[in-house]
């Protein structure tokens, strides 16, 4: 049995200031640093420190573009949950992550031991790769949600 290094806590907002310009950014990322100052009620330098901290602990790990829900959505969405055999998760996640309609992966808790997100340009590719992921050494057993419409998006 090998010894596992302790896990290190995820880094947070120090205060109330990192909060209030996270949650700015999060509604628009290409929002000035004046523009943000002004509506923090701080110095422009003080934006600009928070924000290289900010980056530099990971706490902002990129900048991105949400395209309108209609551009997004040529193709088909699917929240695919996903069970494995045990102690083949590694190897199921390494393959799945050779499989670029494969945009996200998460590990969770409950029925499943992952959940994807598959993004397909049709309905005949979005069953072909469903049967990539079931033939999948590993794979026990897959349930597929295709995505009628986003409700809601917080980015």
């Amino acid at each position: 049995m090998s010894a596992r290094a302790p896990l290190q806590p995820l880094p947070q907002p120090r205060d109330v200031l990192d909060s209030e310009l996270l949650a700015l950014l999060a509604v628009n990322a290409r929002a000035s640093t004046a523009d943000l100052a002004r509506a923090l009620k701080v110095a422009r330098t003080t934006v600009v420190a928070r924000l290289a901290r900010l980056e530099r602990e990971g706490i902002v790990a990129g900048y991105t573009v949400r395209l309108r829900q209609d551009l997004t959505q040529q193709g088909l969405s699917a929240f695919v949950g996903i069970t494995v055999q045990p102690r083949a998760g590694a190897d199921v996640v390494t393959l799945l992550q050779r499989i670029p309609e494969v945009r996200q992966l998460d590990s969770v808790s409950g029925q499943f031991d992952y959940v994807a997100l598959l993004r397909a340009d049709s309905a005949e590719r979005l069953d072909a790769l469903l049967d990539r992921i079931r033939a999948l050494d590993g794979v026990v057993q897959t349930t597929t949600s295709v995505v009628l419409s986003r409700r809601i998006e917080r980015g």
